[in-house]
């Protein structure tokens, strides 16, 4: 089973990818940061991978990642902007949000601010969703996309940096090939394991 994802996720990427080179890695980046279950952890080491063949540029690969992670963000910054907590309050529950995690979100904007958005950029799992805390804190929308940018590039740019440093020992050395779809695999059990403790978490508050 976990192959069958792996190798679905994977032949998806690569296909974006190889077609539409660092347009293809905003829309996949894109995509992630609307919170979408598509892992960046796959998307920008193939990105790296294309470096190493000389079809990309490094720098570029993590400014294309970065700038997909900004307008990907746009519409859960939206939805929380206009919303606001009401919405939340209201709509929540039908995606397993409630006033508990809207009151940490806000707590942790109210210690952290603008820097907020920056740190959790640079984190997996929570960086696919902090867009949303951002607009019900009515974060400014310049900042917002300033912070989220200098926070994604640098991961954008050490994941890259691994896919491309892999890509250039990839034919020197084969033990490469089964280490790195054993990574594969234990990418997508972490995120089944996070997925199913959030669902779990939140059954349990609901049913109390």
């Amino acid at each position: 089973m976990l192959h069958t994802i792996i190798a679905a996720m994977a032949t998806f990427i690569i296909a974006v990818i190889s077609a539409g080179g660092y347009l293809g890695i905003v829309l996949l980046m894109a995509i992630e940061s609307a919170c979408i279950p598509l892992p960046s952890e796959i998307i920008m080491p193939f990105g790296g991978y294309l470096v190493s063949t000389g079809e990309l540029n490094l720098y570029l690969v993590a400014t294309a990642g970065a700038l997909g992670c900004n307008l990907g963000s746009i519409p859960a910054y939206e939805v929380g902007k206009r919303g606001g907590r009401a919405a939340i309050l209201r709509w929540g529950k039908y995606v397993l949000l409630d006033a508990h995690d809207l009151e940490l979100s806000e707590r942790f904007f109210a210690r952290f601010g603008s820097i907020a958005v920056l740190i959790a950029r640079m984190l997996p799992v929570v960086r696919s969703f902090i867009a949303l805390p951002a607009g019900v804190a009515a974060m400014p929308l310049g900042r917002f996309h300033l912070y989220t940018f200098i926070g994604s590039w640098p991961f954008c740019f050490g994941l890259a940096w691994i896919g491309m440093k892999l890509g250039e020992a990839w034919d020197s050395d084969p033990r490469l090939k089964d280490w790195f779809h054993r990574l594969d695999a234990v990418i997508v059990v972490a995120g089944l394991v996070v997925v199913g403790w959030f669902l779990w978490t939140r059954w349990k508050r609901r049913v109390r």
